[in-house]
């Protein structure tokens, strides 16, 4: 991860945004100018008042009194309506900035994750990359929308209103800025001591939306061993440990005021003693020390927001980190300098010696090699844990090879761009996902501005339509979160009609019957047989009698090769996959005979 301060690594990212960042800090800075003035203008009518001809605007030539009046009049609007005005501007330009940064952060990070390789999500917890994505990219937004325009408007308090002092009265203006050092040294001491304490909430944000995230996708195993209260119980730990962390954050930013005010009043009341023994001495005018007095206050008490801003501040600080800091993860699958377009895809692919193991080193390929022809249909059989679904995850690159190479129509899959390679390949998974949405559009997904008749023909061909025409809406019903509304067979013709209208060059079908009873298995197999001719097929299965006409059977175990052949030469050689096929076909006679 990049080291630095995480506020300079946000003004980096921020560099695109300068200009506006410019606009909208100047307009905070002309807004607090003309926020400031009303004092000045105090102490102007309490010159004109007392003073009279001899007031400020009577030694600049207009001596009556009226006219003096009329002129302190003129500028006190003139001075209001600007301060509104650049209020105004500033606020609609910090909460536009705010949003458009909100908006491009919360795009690009969800755009960098999609990209990320799939080892990635399997380390990571659904609920964590949730709190980034969203409870921090909205933390940073909240920040920018009110704690920058604060933070610009105090630095510009501090400066001008210092310098009207020093005009005014230089001798005592020392008296007024005796508070700073100390509250700068606060403001950094709470600041230092602040940012662990919202790191440790940020963390624990992500930990509540992990338990939310994987109760609510688990509520239907939830409810079947009546866990609710076990779960709620769950939710409550990890709640209060939330509160508990945000309760120390709390006792320590909300002691940063009273603090701070203590330090102001000693500021405060040195100017009005000092500053009043000068005009008892006839060193400063009436009029002038109004005007400190006023400005006294002025320029002290917006500090007693630094409380509020530093803790603003600090949760967008940690939550910058969590952003910048997934944006900063680099993907180890990088797409290789070559194109290959679908449409010359021929779909011949080929695992030379290959070998793979993943990060924590566990050994899952070995010296594997398949030649999968183009137009072919193969299969690829064995035990759980002999690599089946592995070799599905490296035809389609999700991960690298460790060892050897996986081939495409003679490209290296390392050569060639990710998205021509999921292009080219169709894949229908045992674990069907469906989108919250219609069936049309979980048919369409991916595909923009599809024919109805497109969509109802790969229905048909799936034999998906007929279920389709029945459900309440037809291809206009809402099928849930993941599809829930729906059994696991039409979850799966519909993955199929997906395939179809992708009519992709290479199809891979992972245990794609395997959870659907006889009859939905028969109506998938009838289904295949026809979205198989013309193209690729790489057939993974559990269930024997769905690649008994596959053009070659590749077995494997412990993740090399065993054995090859058509069905009947493997039978005969009378191996592994023949000792399958009789506890197969075996278990299917026992369960024949007990119905009977």
């Amino acid at each position: 991860m990049p080291d630095g301060h995480p506020f300079a690594r946000l003004l980096n990212y921020a560099s695109v945004y300068k200009r506006r960042v410019a606009l909208a800090s100047l307009y905070s800075v002309l807004g607090k100018v003309f926020d400031i003035m009303p004092p000045v203008l105090i102490g102007m009518a309490v010159d004109i008042v007392v003073e009279q001809q001899n007031s400020l605007l009577g030694r600049m030539g207009v001596t009556d009194l009226t006219h003096q009046l009329l002129i302190l009049g003129a500028l006190t609007l003139l001075i209001w309506i600007l301060e509104s005005l650049f209020e105004y501007i500033q606020r609609v330009y910090w909460r536009n900035l705010a949003q458009s940064m909100q908006h491009d952060l919360r795009v690009e990070a969800y755009d960098h994750v999609q990209h990320l390789e799939l080892a990635y999500f399997e380390d990571q917890s659904t609920g964590g990359l949730m709190a980034v994505l969203n409870d921090d990219i909205n933390q940073l937004e909240r920040f920018l929308d009110i704690g920058a325009s604060d933070i610009i408007q105090i630095l510009t308090t501090v400066v001008v209103i210092g310098g009207i002092f020093v005009f005014i009265a230089p001798s005592v203006a020392w008296l007024a800025v005796l508070p700073m050092p100390l509250i700068l040294w606060g403001s950094l001491k709470f600041q230092r001591l602040l940012a662990p304490l919202y790191t440790a909430v940020r963390e624990q944000v992500s930990a509540i939306n992990h338990q939310l995230s994987n109760t609510l996708s688990g509520i239907a195993t939830i409810k079947s061993f009546t866990a609710e209260d076990f779960e709620a119980d769950r939710l409550r730990r990890e709640s209060n440990e939330y509160l508990e962390r945000n309760r120390r954050a709390i006792r320590y930013s909300s002691a940063f005021t009273p603090l701070i005010r203590m330090a102001i009043v000693t500021g405060f009341v040195a100017i009005t003693v000092a500053g009043g023994q000068l005009v008892f001495e006839g060193q400063l005018e009436i009029g002038a020390y109004s005007v400190l007095i006023f400005m006294t206050q002025r320029l002290l008490w917006p500090l007693t927001k630094l409380g509020e801003t530093f803790d603003q501040y600090q949760r967008a600080m940690a939550s910058t980190v969590r952003i910048l800091d997934l944006l900063n993860i680099g993907s180890t699958i990088l797409d290789g300098p070559s194109a290959l377009p679908r449409e010359t895809v021929k779909g011949h692919m080929w695992l030379d010696t290959v070998d793979f193991a993943y990060s924590d080193g566990r050994a899952v390929i070995r010296q594997l090699s398949l030649d999968v022809p183009a137009g072919d249909t193969v299969a690829i059989v064995g035990a759980t844990g002999a690599g089946k679904s592995t070799i599905v995850k490296l035809l389609l690159r999700y991960y690298d090879v460790t060892g050897g190479r996986v081939l495409l129509d003679g490209f290296d899959l390392r050569e060639l761009k990710q998205k021509d390679i999921r292009n080219a390949i169709g894949l229908v998974s045992q674990d069907v996902f469906l989108f919250h949405g219609s069936v049309r559009e979980n048919i369409a997904y991916g595909l923009t501005q599809v024919p109805e008749r497109a969509i109802v023909a790969a229905a048909k061909i799936a034999e998906a339509h007929a279920f389709i025409s029945e459900l309440p809406d037809g291809y206009d019903t809402i099928v849930g979160e993941r599809g829930q509304k729906l059994s696991g067979g039409q979850r799966q013709r519909i993955s199929i009609a997906r395939a179809v209208l992708k009519d992709p060059p290479i199809l891979i079908l992972d245990e794609a019957t395997s959870s659907v009873d006889n009859e939905t298995e028969a109506a998938i197999q009838r289904s295949l047989e026809r979205i198989v001719v013309g193209r690729t097929t790489i057939m993974i299965a559990h269930r024997l009698s769905t690649v008994r006409n596959a053009d070659m059977i590749f077995v494997l175990q412990n993740g090399a090769l065993l054995e090859s052949g058509a069905h009947d030469a493997l039978l005969q050689q009378n191996g592994l996959y023949a000792a399958l096929w009789r506890v197969q076909t075996g278990e299917r006679r026992l369960a024949a005979a007990a119905a009977v």
